[in-house]
C-alpha cells in the first residue's frame, strides 16, 4: 500500500532580500526556510486568499444557479414585513 502525499516539492523564485529574511527569520527560530515559507503562505490564505476563495466559491455559485436576485429577495422581505405588521 503506497502511502499518501503530505506535500509536493516545488520550484520557487524568490526576490533576494525576502530570501535573505526567510533565512534570518528560519535562523533565529530554528526551523527550516520550507517551514517559515508554508507558515507564510498559510497566513496568506487566512486573509487574502480567504477572501478570494469565497469570491471564487460565489461565483461557482452564480454560474450554478445557485443564487437569488437582490431585487426579488428584497421584494420578498417587503412583503414579509408588511404580513408581519398586519
Amino acid at each position: 500500500m503506497s502511502k499518501p502525499v503530505l506535500s509536493y516539492p516545488i520550484t520557487l523564485r524568490l526576490p533576494m532580500d525576502i530570501l535573505a529574511d526567510i533565512e534570518t527569520i528560519a535562523e533565529a527560530s530554528e526551523r527550516t526556510r520550507s517551514w517559515v515559507i508554508v507558515r507564510a503562505l498559510k497566513y496568506y490564505l487566512m486573509a487574502e486568499g480567504a477572501e478570494v476563495l469565497s469570491i471564487r466559491r460565489g461565483e461557482e455559485d452564480i454560474e450554478a444557479g445557485r443564487s437569488v436576485d437582490a431585487e426579488e429577495l428584497m421584494a420578498e422581505l417587503m412583503d414579509r414585513d408588511r404580513e408581519d405588521a398586519a
